[in-house]
């Protein structure tokens, strides 16, 4: 397993745990994006991490716990000044929807707020878990400039167009209760129960067939945004796929056997 400044990986019942540690609040460096890219290479070649959870060291605390606090404005200051800011927005884009299209199933656990930045890494994953006593939210608008790691994209996409345009246009950030209303997260827990929440979740999919999980984000990527029929059609070619798989066959003779599949990821 390789050795990061940033991270730290442990791989144990099929799930890979990702921990992101760069304090005070793990801001989006160049250098913590480098190797959250080599993170990604490193969980997606690993045939015994079937899902992965990105959680927060527990030493990122400002005045109240922090998942993530946002691109480095050091570093984003200087790509403004040199007139080099679409190459360092763009390298941030292409890592988030790198995420966003994993093969393996993804899982944040928000065990703090998250800002900018870390609101737009987050809203990459598959899967959100968030800690009640938090609030994510995009408030570039307050610095003159708008959301650019695809917070404008995909925060109306997930939580729709309304509230989004207000969260935005106005800065104020979203509460854990709201962001659960509207579907930017799938559970909110105490802030004690955010890492063993997503970990339960992650060993229940990790049990499960890949294959079909791989399939299943395909088709809802692909799909979303066409027509129905386009979208259906997208669907029927996924569908033909997964009945070639031995795990879909395996899934089948557990059933009529009364039995526990054993997935293979095959």
């Amino acid at each position: 397993m390789s050795d990061y400044q940033f991270f730290r990986i442990e791989v144990e019942d099929g799930v890979a745990l990702v921990t992101m540690s760069r304090p005070p609040v793990n801001a989006l460096s160049s250098g913590l994006l480098d190797e959250l890219s080599k993170v990604l290479d490193e969980v997606e070649a690993d045939p015994a991490a079937r899902v992965m959870v990105l959680v927060s060291g527990e030493e990122i605390r400002t005045k109240k716990k922090m998942f993530c606090g946002g691109a480095d404005i050091t570093e984003f200051g200087a790509a403004w000044s040199s007139g080099k800011t679409g190459e360092f927005i763009g390298r941030g884009q292409r890592l988030l929807t790198r995420i966003e299209r994993f093969p393996k199933v993804t899982i944040v656990a928000l065990n703090g707020s998250a800002y900018g930045g870390g609101t737009e890494l987050a809203m990459c994953f598959h899967l959100r878990v968030l800690a009640e006593e938090s609030e994510l939210g995009q408030p570039e608008i307050r610095l003159g400039i708008i959301p650019g790691y695809g917070g404008t994209q995909r925060l109306p996409r997930l939580m729709g167009e309304t509230p989004a345009l207000y969260h935005m246009l106005t800065g104020d950030p979203i509460p854990a209760a709201e962001a659960l209303r509207h579907g930017l997260v799938n559970f909110v827990v105490p802030m004690d129960e955010v890492l063993p929440k997503a970990m339960e979740i992650a060993r229940r999919l990790a049990a499960g067939p890949p294959v079909a999980q791989r399939l299943i984000l395909e088709a809802v990527h692909e799909g979303m945004g066409r027509p129905l029929d386009d979208g259906l059609a997208v669907e029927l070619e996924k569908m033909i796929a997964v009945t070639r798989t031995e795990d879909a066959l395996e899934g089948a003779m557990a059933f009529v056997q009364k039995r526990p599949p054993e997935f293979k990821g095959r």
